[in-house]
């Protein structure tokens, strides 16, 4: 009897354990569609020069900071370009808050900023325990798009608005007005982002210049540039069904819309449909 009591107890303890961990739920909102566009080539900003300086010169500096930087300073440098925030307090935020990139939410849901869903967000989400448990965080299909948000949620809300009267090399002013604003309520945020963008020469990637780097970006898509995230609701009045004869060309030419968007839209991989299929048209 005692020996059943005890297999009971450590029984209760393990699965109290582990429900205090953190955890990743996927939900999806069926409300809406939001097309993420595939992101187009970055040409290099010599992130690959520095970091094996920096390498050389401190063989301590953490390895997984080092190849974040490889990868994600090209998309800090183009979002700096096109919002004016500067690409060493972009690329400092998303090491410090995806944990360099090695995040459960960053992984699973390339969220690099720790951005919670506040009212308005219409796409795919995540509820990770946080600050309270289960709190809403945004899901995207690409990094790049995490990144955009980034760009958006702070050029959009007004309580950052006094943050673009500083010069784009100021990062210390950025990273205090950051604190200010109220982005993050740790009192070491500043001096945390700080210590990243001088540690590991960040604010190298601040001296980009705009127009050669923009003339390279296109040269490397021919000619494209990167194409915003669309928004679209899903009702029923926005849907075809397939009728005989139908093309993606000839259903694309009705709704006014690319083939290319048709396909995106409805997952589909080639321009193959079938008598009675549902495709989201608008």
């Amino acid at each position: 009897m005692k020996f059943r009591i005890l297999i009971i107890l450590c029984s209760f303890f393990f699965l109290a354990s582990c429900g205090s961990k953190k955890k990743v739920v996927n939900k999806k909102n069926p409300g809406v569609v939001i097309i993420e566009p595939k992101p187009v080539d970055l040409p290099s900003v010599n992130e690959k020069e520095l970091t094996k300086k920096l390498k050389k010169k401190n063989p301590r500096l953490n390895k997984y900071t080092l190849a974040y930087i490889r990868k994600y300073a090209p998309i800090a440098v183009k979002e700096m370009h096109e919002y004016k925030i500067p690409a060493s307090i972009t690329l400092a935020q998303g090491i410090l808050e995806s944990g360099r990139g090695r995040s459960e939410l960053a992984l699973k849901s390339n969220n690099h900023f720790g951005i919670k869903c506040h009212t308005g967000w219409k796409g795919e989400r995540v509820y990770h325990d946080d600050d309270a448990k289960g709190e809403c965080f945004r899901k995207y299909q690409y990094p790049e798009t995490s990144y955009n948000d980034h760009s958006l949620f702070l050029s959009k809300r007004r309580r950052y608005a006094f943050l673009f009267n500083y010069r784009i090399t100021d990062y210390k002013k950025w990273a205090y007005g950051l604190r200010k604003a109220g982005y993050a309520t740790d009192k070491k945020y500043p001096a945390k982002l700080l210590k990243l963008i001088r540690d590991y020469r960040l604010y190298e990637f601040d001296k980009v210049k705009k127009g050669k780097y923009a003339k390279e970006i296109k040269k490397l898509n021919n000619g494209k540039s990167f194409k915003k995230p669309i928004v679209i609701k899903k009702s029923t009045s926005n849907y075809y069904k397939v009728k005989k004869g139908d093309t993606l060309y000839s259903i694309s030419r009705k709704y006014g819309i690319s083939v290319n968007l048709l396909k995106e839209l409805n997952g589909l991989k080639d321009n193959t449909i079938s008598i009675g299929q549902k495709l989201l048209v608008k």
